[in-house]
């Protein structure tokens, strides 16, 4: 099963809608350990993709999610608009030329936007940040395309590995962000980001 553009515009649509219906949720895991303010400034840059996304150039999946990168740089607040727009357009420049993309070439977009998380931030697994959940399951979505696997598949193992990075989020000391002045203080609640990643997998397995 190929992916389309088409397709992909549908998904981010949706994803534009749950992170602005978990902006006050995020906020609240954010307050814990944080300056509050993530599901906020997450929000405020989906929603203007979300206002955007019609008139955006969908003639390829490079070209729209390119388009969803500049958007969340400029409009995402805070750290969240450096990284999250940075991982958006390095999975977009990760798929340019491709009018169809399979199971491998998204293993490979989630890369690249890891990747580019990392130069952004130098954080790593164990650090207490979104990566603890998004790396796991980036590495389950290339098992899962190693294995030829569908879809839908490949997404339920991804998201089933979010799901655990996420969690174990609650049991680490932050050594990244605001959260690292906390220091064991920060033990007990999930990190925000590693949350919202883990959110937006099981949407993906629905949408």
């Amino acid at each position: 099963m190929s992916i389309s553009t088409t397709d992909v515009k549908t998904v981010i649509g949706k994803l534009c809608q749950l992170i602005i219906d978990n902006e006050q949720y995020f906020c609240e895991l954010d307050s814990a350990a944080g300056d509050g303010d993530f599901g906020m400034s997450l929000a405020k840059g989906f929603r203007e993709v979300q206002k955007e996304m019609g008139d955006m150039d969908d003639s390829s999946t490079f070209k729209f999610l390119r388009g969803c990168g500049m958007i969340i740089s400029e409009y995402c607040g805070g750290a969240s608009g450096p990284i999250w727009g940075s991982a958006f357009n390095a999975a977009a420049s990760s798929v340019k030329g491709k009018d169809a993309l399979e199971i491998g070439d998204v293993a490979g977009m989630f890369e690249s936007a890891v990747e580019a998380i990392q130069k952004r931030g130098g954080a790593k697994v164990g650090d207490k940040t979104l990566l603890d959940a998004l790396i796991p399951a980036t590495e389950a979505l290339r098992t899962s395309a190693d294995a030829g696997s569908d879809v839908r598949a490949a997404f339920e193992a991804a998201a089933a590995k979010a799901e655990a990075g996420y969690e174990s989020t609650k049991s680490m000391i932050a050594s990244r962000g605001r959260a690292s002045y906390l220091g064991e203080r920060s033990i007990g609640h999930p990190d925000a980001g590693a949350t919202a990643i883990s959110i937006l997998f099981n949407a993906l397995v629905k949408a």
